[in-house]
């Protein structure tokens, strides 16, 4: 059985860090692929992401965790009784962020630049609730605040939802995908054009021997 947990990469990233449970349970037990456990163990996946601890949340017993360390093959079971499940998301118009997180934003920002490049400018201001302005400003390293502004994950402080920054990512990354396989293929149709129109090479024509006297 998978719990329902809130943040599912946050979670695996605090098993990994805190138990010796295998890829494939923590896998199991958050609603992920094993390779993707494995990716969030190598900093592949997920890279930025603060663990959430489950015990904490509700979601995870440590007897559980006990169990699943001293077997391999053991799966772990929620704690039913504390499931918490996602509301209804609505989403109307631009987003709202509370003021008290809207100092928050730059960080955010500067996450997405150093971790998701691919993420378009009009994803992030969607996403967070800022502006193209700021986005530029953090970027250009104009803003006010910039030799306090540090790469903070947007859901760590609450600006959006795991599920909502995974589609954006996960959409801005096919983009790039479709994006870079037509940049390969009009390279090669460059080049084919630029040899079909190469001259013939000119050969010399050798020599003709003198008669011998």
């Amino acid at each position: 059985m998978t719990a329902n947990v809130l943040m599912p990469k946050a979670t695996a990233v605090w098993l990994i860090e805190n138990t010796s449970l295998g890829f494939d349970q923590i896998a199991a037990f958050c609603g992920l692929h094993p390779l993707e456990v494995q990716g969030i163990a190598n900093e592949d996946v997920a890279k930025g992401i603060r663990g959430v601890d489950p015990i904490a949340g509700g979601f995870l017993s440590r007897e559980e965790i006990h169990k699943g360390e001293a077997d391999a093959g053991y799966k772990l079971l929620p704690l039913e009784q504390k499931r918490i499940d996602l509301p209804q998301v609505k989403k109307r118009g631009a987003r709202y962020t509370p003021i008290a997180r809207r100092q928050d934003r730059p960080d955010a920002i500067q996450w997405f630049l150093k971790n998701h490049p691919e993420v378009p400018d009009s994803k992030i201001v969607k996403l967070i609730g800022t502006t193209k302005s700021t986005i530029e400003q953090v970027r250009n390293r104009t803003h006010w605040n910039s030799s306090q502004i540090k790469p903070v994950d947007p859901v760590t402080i609450g600006l959006c939802s795991q599920i909502e920054l995974d589609a954006v990512v996960a959409d801005a990354a096919a983009a790039k995908a479709r994006a870079d396989i037509r940049a390969r293929k009009a390279e090669a149709k460059t080049l084919k054009a630029a040899q079909e129109t190469v001259p013939p090479e000119t050969y010399e024509q050798p020599a003709e021997a003198s008669d011998e006297q």
